[in-house]
């Protein structure tokens, strides 16, 4: 029976265990019709896990999930015919064409007949693959493997699409033009749920979930996120950022300090006036300069860090 009509993604609950890892642990998740949502985390966070047990590719250990209602494993069969699914690797036949690739997927997946031709030119205009659907597979660059993915993900009209970092490894030009299509997809009502361990590309979500050692440790948008930090960022930009960043660290125990280039960025519980008279007297003993510093707004990195209690 269908379970949510406003939500397009559920999950209580869900557990994967591999012999004694426990991969993920009491996965909640919430995701709304047409939304863009990532999961965000390093390697090893559970975010594949997540994604294939959402796509029904494997079962959970416990708890529950749902796509559009049905149950991802009582009802798995109507879960495929409601996502499409990319895996993190290229898994397509790099020894076919880009054109019998998507000709395979539409076949695997029932299209057929006119709204197959209408469906596969809509596609190819949309990826802007046209000039290259004769090209073998193999031999495309990363960003149009992706979209070929992609494109035979889409094939069937799903409701829902889980990429699994989908840009990884490819170029900036590509992943801009990849976004773009997301965001088309989500301006259709197709729900994207998808795994990054870029911080720039969780910041174009409309929601994020942090994920770390199995555990979802926060959800919300980019700037609730950012806003839940507690505390304050204080920025210096010197010329002498590395040796800023040393005497800063040898005289401030209980701050947590990132060098950027020429900056130094210090997140402290501290009264920020009172972190910047401090910084500015240990700097000045120091005999060490600086261009300009004030309190800056934290970033997703930052909050990030400061959920997982990182020193």
């Amino acid at each position: 029976m269908k379970r949510g009509t406003l939500r397009a993604v559920e999950a209580e609950d869900l557990g994967k265990r591999f012999g004694a890892l426990e991969a993920l642990k009491g996965f909640n998740l919430d995701v709304g019709q047409g939304e863009i949502f990532g999961l965000l985390g390093p390697d090893g966070a559970g975010k594949t896990t997540a994604l294939r047990l959402l796509a029904s590719v494997m079962k959970p250990s416990c708890g529950d999930a749902w796509i559009m209602g049905y149950h991802v494993v009582r009802q798995a069969s109507k879960v495929r015919e409601n996502i499409g699914y990319m895996a993190q690797r290229f898994g397509l036949y790099p020894d076919l064409t880009v054109m019998e690739n998507i000709n395979f997927y539409a076949d695997l997946y029932g299209v057929s007949g006119k709204a197959r031709k209408e469906k596969i030119e809509e596609l190819l205009d949309f990826s802007n693959l046209s000039p290259f659907t004769g090209r073998l597979a193999g031999h495309l660059s990363g960003g149009m493997k992706q979209k070929l993915s992609l494109v035979c993900a889409l094939i069937h009209t799903p409701k829902v699409l889980l990429l699994d970092e989908p840009t990884s490894g490819v170029d900036p030009v590509s992943r801009r033009e990849f976004w773009n299509i997301i965001y088309e997809l989500a301006r259709k009502e197709v729900t994207v749920v998808l795994s990054t361990c870029y911080m720039d590309e969780a910041e174009r979500c409309n929601r994020i979930g942090l994920l770390h050692e199995g555990k979802l440790l926060a959800v919300g948008t980019p700037k609730e996120l950012k806003g839940s930090l507690g505390g304050s960022v204080i920025e210096i930009r010197s010329s002498q950022a590395r040796k800023l960043f040393a005497a800063i660290g040898k005289k401030m125990g209980e701050a947590r300090l990132a060098l950027w280039g020429d900056r130094v960025r210090i997140w402290s519980q501290r009264d920020p006036r009172l972190v910047m008279d401090e910084v500015a007297s240990i700097l000045m003993e120091a005999h060490l300069s600086w261009d300009y510093m004030d309190e800056v707004p934290p970033t997703l990195e930052e909050a990030f860090i400061g959920k997982i209690g990182s020193p």
